[in-house]
């Protein structure tokens, strides 16, 4: 009898107990705002949609299409580089404005500041560079916001990364 509860309860609880053993829980790193903004090398944002805060109020989103902006600067680029320089370049889209101007208009540095979230860059859109307050950041999606506080409004722009390398 004891060699019956031996072969059948003790010993495959021992077995058992020996290949579960202890395992350590990898946790995935989370990256960086830097990481998200630029990729490995590089990342490269298109502005798909905005959205207008007067006193409060939220105009909805809008689509950059129909949002009344020249086409030609409403389809351009932003490339974010990773590095100790952080340069950021703004370039023509699809549409240029006109024939000779060149691709790459707009050679500039970014700046991070993460204990506000606060992203300094230039926006097409606005012809200016900004101090944005990052609302959201994933590895396909940025969302910024500029407050105004002279009008009591706030800018708040959404942009698609459309190339990493």
């Amino acid at each position: 009898m004891t060699r019956l509860l031996f072969r059948f309860l003790v010993v495959p609880v021992a077995v058992g107990w020996l290949f579960s053993g202890c395992s350590e829980k990898i946790e995935p790193i989370k990256p960086t705002y830097s990481q998200l903004l630029t990729g490995v090398n590089q990342k490269t944002w298109r502005t798909v949609s905005l959205q207008i805060f007067d006193e409060g109020v939220g105009s909805g989103v809008i689509l950059v299409s129909q949002a009344n902006i020249n086409p030609c600067i409403a389809d351009d680029l932003v490339t974010f580089y990773a590095g100790d320089e952080r340069k950021v370049e703004a370039s023509e889209g699809a549409t240029r404005c006109a024939a000779g101007d060149p691709d790459i208009y707009l050679t500039d540095n970014w700046t991070l500041i993460n204990a506000n979230a606060t992203v300094e860059f230039y926006l097409p859109i606005l012809n200016g560079k900004f101090p944005w307050t990052i609302k959201n950041l994933t590895g396909t999606v940025m969302t910024i916001e500029y407050y105004f506080p002279d009008i009591d409004a706030s800018y708040r722009f959404t942009l698609n990364s459309v190339s990493t390398k």
